[in-house]
């Protein structure tokens, strides 16, 4: 769940916004408070004075879905202790759920993740007997002329969402049947987002897709004037040189050449990519439908650090997908020992209705064997980021300052451009002020820095 920072006008209802899942998810309540501030709401962070209580949900998992069924529960709490409170399920799981959650949960308002600009409608037009729903995918839409309302509380990262949907279909995931097809936005009013987020003080924005690297807007009258995603990073980029550009998520098989060198070529290009792999065995990437096999992928580390030797590489990794053998789960563990990522997001295989692993592939590995080998990732992967953090003692690096440490309000914290934390005692810098720090000791999470100034 995401923290928000709230406005209060106490003669406006207010909305309390709770979300859940991706950083796509996160862009999207900012695009919802959006439409709702227009429509007179004002956003507080106190459930108790809400009158219109939002969960914006993800369906990527069933442990994200089953946290929903618990809020829904405490949400109508505040519906038997005061009157005119509306309740609504916003995001992948409305599109996903919509029939379940309108039956019996005293959900008032249920709206998938292309229809927030009918929000006030279904707000208006809710009664007692009578709840709002608009689950419609669309093709089109990218919300591209809504300006965000930034709900982060440092003013100092953004992120802006330059394509909707998925096209790739991979066998295990939901997202394309609750995000729909790909579509990307306008390039113009992307810059136009980073240069206003820029103006008002941002220092970093991190440009958002299921698959950034697909990212391509055609232009009608003049084809010409097409811009894929590494022309569109470019233009991000030269913005202005103290403006850092993050994107996420990159898929492996369409990252090219050119987005690696335009990365290389352009210092406030932040030099980090999360490429997914998922699995380390190619029979098991084949049965993912993820259009790539192990060569493919390592080929590709490879080009990223041949051109960019530092940059830093993320991941994330599935354990026990169907039918996942003893030496496909191996063949996981190779791989990282290989790649050695900084990190990774790293989960146990969730079965989601309506995806073509759960029609066409039997769930056949066994809970406690999926926890087994999730726990054997884990323990793997704490030992490659100590070793990826070991290589950086000695270095320097220019970070951008996020604030106080938590674990020492006396040190400040922030990312280099390889996006991993850095922690160093404060020679009175503020947040979103850059400084020089020079490593000199880490952990698997944390390098620990002295601060140059």
């Amino acid at each position: 769940m995401t923290d928000i920072k709230p406005i209060i006008d106490p003669t406006k209802p207010k909305v309390y916004i709770e979300t859940y899942g991706c950083q796509m998810n996160v862009n999207d309540s900012e695009v919802i408070l959006s439409i709702l501030q227009n429509a007179g709401y004002v956003l507080t962070e106190d459930m108790d004075q809400a009158n219109l209580i939002l969960a914006n949900t993800c369906s990527i998992r069933d442990n994200a879905e089953q946290r929903i069924w618990g809020r829904i529960d405490q949400f109508k709490l505040q519906k038997k202790k005061r009157d005119n409170v509306l309740i609504g399920i916003v995001g992948c799981m409305a599109e996903r759920l919509k029939d379940r959650l309108l039956d019996g949960h005293d959900v008032d308002i249920v709206a998938g993740p292309d229809s927030y600009r009918s929000l006030p409608g279904l707000i208006a037009a809710v009664r007692p007997d009578s709840p709002q729903i608009n689950v419609m995918l669309s093709h089109e839409e990218t919300y591209a002329d809504i300006s965000p309302v930034r709900m982060d509380k440092n003013g100092i990262s953004a992120f802006i969402s330059i394509m909707r949907g998925c096209n790739n279909v991979c066998s295990y995931c939901v997202v394309p049947y609750t995000r729909g097809a790909e579509r990307s936005r306008d390039p113009q009013t992307i810059l136009n987002e980073a240069q206003q987020l820029f103006e008002n003080g941002y220092k970093e924005i991190t440009l958002l897709g299921q698959n950034v690297d697909s990212y391509l807007w055609k232009d009608a009258q003049t084809p010409d004037k097409d811009v894929n995603f590494a022309q569109l990073l470019e233009m991000v980029a030269k913005i202005d040189p103290d403006l850092r550009v993050r994107f996420s998520t990159s898929h492996p098989k369409d990252i090219s050449d050119e987005v690696i060198y335009t990365m290389a070529m352009y210092p406030n290009i932040c030099k980090h990519i999360h490429l997914p792999v998922q699995s380390g065995s190619s029979v098991m990437l084949e049965k993912m439908r993820r259009k790539y096999d192990r060569e493919w992928y390592l080929e590709r580390v490879r080009k990223i650090r041949s051109v960019i030797p530092d940059c830093g590489i993320t991941t994330d990794v599935i354990a026990g997908f169907c039918g996942e053998t003893l030496q496909d789960h191996q063949d996981t563990l190779s791989l990282m020992e290989e790649v050695v990522f900084d990190s990774a997001f790293m989960f146990a295989y969730s079965e989601r209705p309506g995806t073509l692993a759960s029609r066409k592939y039997p769930d056949d590995i066994p809970y406690q064997e999926k926890t087994r080998r999730l726990n054997e990732i884990i323990a793997l992967q704490g030992r490659m980021s100590l070793k990826s953090n070991e290589k950086e003692i000695g270095k320097e690096f220019r970070v951008l300052v996020e604030g106080p440490s938590k674990k020492n309000p006396d040190e400040l914290c922030g990312r280099a451009s390889n996006n991993k934390m850095c922690v160093f005692p404060s020679l009175g810098e503020k947040p979103g002020d850059y400084t020089h720090v020079k490593v000199e000791s880490v952990t698997s999470a944390t390098l620990i820095c002295s601060n140059l100034g």
